[in-house]
């Protein structure tokens, strides 16, 4: 099933599930603060834990697509790419933590570079056996 799956969709793959284990990690420790009583005042602790678990565990999901050769996997990644460099922007200019917005912004700009690939479009576009359906 997963033996024409070309390298950089795997490796695209990794990116996308290290993000996602990043946005599930934030979850647990926005849970965990909000349950010890942090001030609410600044951040909603319990919301950022909904929306970075949900978002963390779509990426994920993305992520094992990808690796195992499902081709939906790609436009989940590609979108959340797409809502992770307005993102990063915000964190770089806006709030001054280029330690956090580089990497984000470096890393997203690498998955889609991986994604639009020839070898990929070629991979997406063949008629050959796909584990997402039948042949069309």
């Amino acid at each position: 099933m997963t033996a024409g799956v070309p390298p950089l969709v795997r490796r695209a793959a990794a990116l996308v599930g290290l993000q996602g284990a990043v946005g599930v990690v934030a979850a647990v420790i926005f849970l965990i603060r909000s349950l010890a009583g942090a001030d609410r005042h600044i951040v909603d602790g319990y919301g950022n834990a909904a929306w970075f678990g949900l978002f963390g565990v779509v990426l994920l999901l993305a992520a094992w697509a990808l690796w195992t050769g499902r081709r939906w996997g790609r436009g989940i990644a590609i979108y959340a790419q797409m809502l992770l460099l307005p993102v990063s922007w915000y964190v770089g200019v806006g709030s001054h933590q280029w330690l956090y917005a580089a990497p984000l912004a470096v890393v997203s700009v690498a998955i889609l570079v991986m994604l639009f690939s020839r070898s990929v479009i070629q991979w997406l576009t063949s008629p050959a056996e796909r584990a997402d359906g039948p042949k069309a």
